[in-house]
């Protein structure tokens, strides 16, 4: 059974930086892309950002574009959301997704799989 595994949020001050993890387990991790998502308080799941499956291809939600990067390692299944001039505005649940066609990842009907979500806390 597939299963996507996150880790690395925590508690930071505003201008810090957070790297967080998704290791998946149970699928062909290089058949996927590879997205981020993320859920602030009282509001719906919004796209962060998406990579296609080797890599080469990024694709951001304009309000981290410049701050956060996107990346996977295929070796050790695992994808990478390295997270810089953090605001508190980026305060949220932050969740790792599998999608087959990267043309979707920025549309949450996009992904079958998803992590069960790590806590980012930007405090100002």
């Amino acid at each position: 059974q597939a299963q996507l595994v996150e880790s690395g949020g925590g508690l930071v001050q505003a201008g810090g930086s957070l790297r967080l993890s998704c290791t998946a387990y149970g699928l062909r991790f290089r058949d996927y892309a590879m997205g981020w998502y993320r859920q602030p308080p009282g509001k719906e799941r919004e796209f962060v950002a998406v990579i296609n499956y080797g890599g080469e291809h990024t694709y951001y939600a304009d309000s981290v574009k410049g701050r956060f990067a996107i990346s996977r390692d295929n070796a050790k299944n695992t994808a990478y959301l390295q997270m810089n001039s953090l605001k508190p505005e980026d305060t949220a649940v932050y969740y790792c997704g599998s999608a087959q066609d990267y043309g979707l990842g920025a549309y949450l009907y996009g992904y079958n799989h998803w992590g069960q979500g790590t806590q980012v806390t930007v405090s100002a």
